[in-house]
């Protein structure tokens, strides 16, 4: 690909974070109570007002990432945002446990009323990177500490006891590695130990390394596939949940990798996790027929039973840019830039809104809008703003790298 294509596409990717952060900023913040509404319609406005606290914290952290370490993003505006939006989690997401430990709730009323609580470790997840990444553009370091205990709450109903988190084990349910629940333990030990030096690099080390062994326990049928469950001891699990092929998931561990096989100089993670985390699920995952890249897929060619299986979403082709981007900053191979450029045209040509901003999160197969709202209870300030930052980046390193 050549330098002019490579600047073109910085600068195409360039204006779309700063249209996707204005689009935020305009309609998304709740002025009366904090927080942010993040069911937002394609004209901006609020179709409903319930505020979910794993898309809170994303927000929070993605409006402090980029504060933090952009210059066009050091702005009030946006630092304003992220403190209230902060305080807004630290004075309603938490709520008491039957255990006694806190968990966080799923959703909120739009005054931080708790109205669901799920029995995951997601919301948790989320307000770990809040606290942490909003610690560092504050100085509190009540905040980092506040980040350190839920980490380590986290990790104890992880690896030790679960009952926490309010799931009965049931005799016929069989426990089983989701490949979700190590990828977001390693997102957060790369998170906690960015730029804070060997000592506590080395308190995460153990926990990273655990990370990456259940996620490579998802290598299955002699590594041909990347399978999203299995049993605890890495054996394929019966029926469709372990059949079940998520590429987008594939795709967003494979680049978790890459940032650990660097920071650990591990060459033999970085090759796992170019060869089976993402080019092996985006050459199952990547519709021949209509382009873009299937939400499920079932290994064994069944028809999965998510009714949305074949449907194009936002998420999976913001973490596919990033993957190969990211591959191919690290090996200079040129068949992976190609791989990014080939999700780079289906990508912006399908989901950015020219008319009123940022971009539709749901397609047909077919590649047609399907569901027109901006944000919803799973789709929020997050896969699109991080993937358009950290491609501009990468993309900003490999030409001022060029030779």
């Amino acid at each position: 690909m050549s330098v002019v294509k490579l600047e073109k596409c910085r600068e195409h990717i360039r204006e779309q974070l700063d249209n996707v952060v204005d689009f935020w900023l305009k309609y998304s913040h709740d002025t009366v109570h904090g927080g942010f509404f993040t069911c937002i319609g394609k004209d901006g406005k609020v179709y409903d007002e319930l505020k979910y606290v794993w898309l809170q914290g994303r927000q929070v952290w993605m409006y402090c990432r980029l504060y933090r370490t952009m210059a066009r993003f050091h702005k009030s505006e946006i630092l304003e945002a992220a403190v209230a939006g902060g305080s807004f989690l630290r004075k309603f997401a938490r709520v008491s446990s039957s255990s006694g430990h806190w968990k966080c709730a799923f959703c909120l009323t739009r005054d931080g009323k708790a109205v669901k609580v799920q029995r995951t470790i997601f919301s948790e997840c989320f307000y770990i990177m809040a606290m942490d990444e909003l610690s560092r553009v504050t100085g509190d370091k009540d905040m980092q500490l506040e980040a350190e205990q839920m980490m380590e709450q986290v990790i104890h109903w992880v690896q030790v006891d679960s009952s926490g988190l309010g799931r009965p084990q049931l005799p016929g349910d069989t426990p089983i590695n989701s490949m979700s629940v190590p990828m977001m333990l390693l997102c957060l030990v790369q998170q906690l130990t960015e730029g804070r030096g060997q000592e506590v690099a080395q308190k995460y080390r153990e926990l990273g390394s655990w990370c990456v062994q259940q996620i490579l326990q998802h290598i299955q049928r002699d590594g041909t596939a990347i399978l999203e469950n299995v049993s605890v001891d890495g054996s394929e699990l019966p029926g469709c949940q372990g059949r079940l092929q998520n590429p987008g998931h594939a795709l967003e561990a494979g680049w978790f990798l890459l940032l650990y096989s660097a920071q650990w100089k591990d060459e033999e993670i970085q090759r796992t996790a170019i060869n089976k985390f993402v080019e092996l699920p985006f050459q199952c995952g990547w519709d021949k027929e209509h382009g873009g890249l299937f939400y499920f897929l079932d290994v064994d060619g069944h028809c999965p039973t998510q009714l949305e299986w074949s449907m194009k979403l936002w998420w999976p082709h913001s973490e596919a840019l990033i993957a190969f981007l990211l591959a191919y900053s690290h090996t200079k191979k040129p068949e992976l830039l190609e791989r990014f450029y080939q999700v780079y045209q289906y990508t912006f040509s399908h989901f950015p809104d020219a008319e009123s901003g940022e971009w539709f999160g749901y397609l047909t197969r077919e590649g047609k809008v399907a569901l027109d709202f901006k944000g919803g209870p799973f789709k929020g300030f997050f896969h699109v703003p991080r993937c358009l930052y950290m491609c501009e980046l990468l993309l900003d390193d490999l030409l001022e790298n060029k030779d």
